[in-house]
This record gives C-alpha cells, structure tokens and sequence, in this order.
C-alpha cells in the first residue's frame, strides 16, 4: 500500500503558500496512512469558515472509515483514540448497506443548528455483506449527523446514500462500477454547490436549490 498523508499548506492571497508538513507531525502517527480530511465549518457571510467546538477545530478524515482529529490553530493536528491509544472509526463501514467496503471523508462537514452535517463517500462491497439493491463497488454519497457540541457522538446516519451514480457520464469510465465522489461544497447565492468526480473521469456539479425540496440537481 502506497503512503498518503494529510498535509497543510496556508496562504493569504492563495498564490503563495507555506507548505507545513502532515498534519500529524510530532504526534507517534506521524506516518499513519490518511487522506480525505473535513474541516467542520459554519457559513458566515455566505462563505464556509473553519469553526471552533469547546476550544478546538475538528476534522473528520480517512479512507476505510471516517476517523476524527482535533487542533488548536488548523495546523497541527491530534487524532481521537480509544483508551489504549488506538485511532478509531467514529462512522465505520456497514455489512449490507452502501458503504459496507467502505467510509471515507467527503467535502467540508458544516455545523448548523441542527448538528454538524457530515457529508462522506461509500463504498458498496463486492461480496455477500454489501447492499444489495446497489451495483458491487458502487461509490455513493451519504451523509451522517453529529452532534453540534461534541464531534464525536453520532446522531444520525441514513441506511441510503443521497447520491448515486445516475448519468451516462457517472457510469462510464476509469471506474465503471460507477462513482460519484463527493468532494467540494461551496455556498454561493442560497445555494449549495457539489463538486463530484464522475467515475474517476470527470467532474461535476450538483445543485441544491434554495426555494425546491432538497432534491440536487445535476448541473
């Protein structure tokens, strides 16, 4: 297995940056495969900002189940153990369901009044513990909901995706199982902007728009 790590780069006027290395430097998981961090962020001004929760930032991350880490200034991370110091899952993979292969982080978690949204990609299996009523290797978006002062308490997480894989375009490529692969969310005008990739071959848009019924929209 490749090494991938988490790393931070910052930047004032988003041309030139100061790269500061993974995010788990100086931490004894330094060199921890992990990839796919979510910054949870509150929308001020119309635009998604990095949010404190009891004195921390938080950020939910990983590929075979969606871990978290905390901060006190964005850039130096620790992530949530059990008590034997093991990192572990705070929304794991599910036999018989979407995501049964696996969790992995989606786009930026947003926290509202109701919680904090956790937009993440699933992953259906290939064997007798996926769902069934979905193709095998299928890569779906769910959604999960934690609580708005304690990051790491599940509320909520819906047994089906709210995105899947539809279009000609989604079905058809590098990965023909079929992919959408959440990835950017960006607030513009009252609506909510997600980035996708298409099979691992495109890129695209879903719209949710304001004065509609959740439903998005492929744009």
């Amino acid at each position: 297995r490749r090494e991938v790590r988490l790393a931070v780069a910052t930047s004032k006027d988003l041309r030139h940056w100061i790269k500061h290395g993974p995010v788990f430097a100086g931490t004894p998981f330094e060199h921890v495969h992990s990839k796919s961090g979510s910054i949870v962020s509150t929308v001020v001004g119309g635009r998604l900002l990095a949010r404190k929760i009891s004195g921390s930032y938080w950020m939910y991350w990983g590929d075979d189940g969606v871990k978290a880490a905390s901060s006190a200034d964005l850039i130096h991370w620790t992530p949530f153990t059990d008590s034997q110091g093991k990192i572990v899952d705070v929304l794991p993979p599910r036999q018989g369901y979407f995501d049964s292969n696996l969790a992995e982080g989606g786009p930026a978690a947003v926290l509202t009044k109701d919680g904090i949204v956790v937009l993440y990609n699933g992953m259906n299996s290939t064997d007798a513990g996926r769902d069934p009523d979905l193709p095998p290797g299928i890569y779906c978006g769910g959604q999960a909901l934690f609580d708005a002062h304690d990051p790491l308490k599940l509320l909520k997480r819906p047994d089906k995706p709210f995105f899947e894989p539809e279009m000609p375009w989604e079905k058809t490529g590098q990965y023909k199982d079929g992919t959408t692969f959440i990835e950017g969310l960006v607030r513009f005008r009252d609506r909510w902007f997600l980035y996708y990739g298409c099979a691992d071959s495109k890129v695209g848009v879903a719209v949710s728009e304001p004065a509609r019924s959740p439903r998005s929209v492929r744009a």
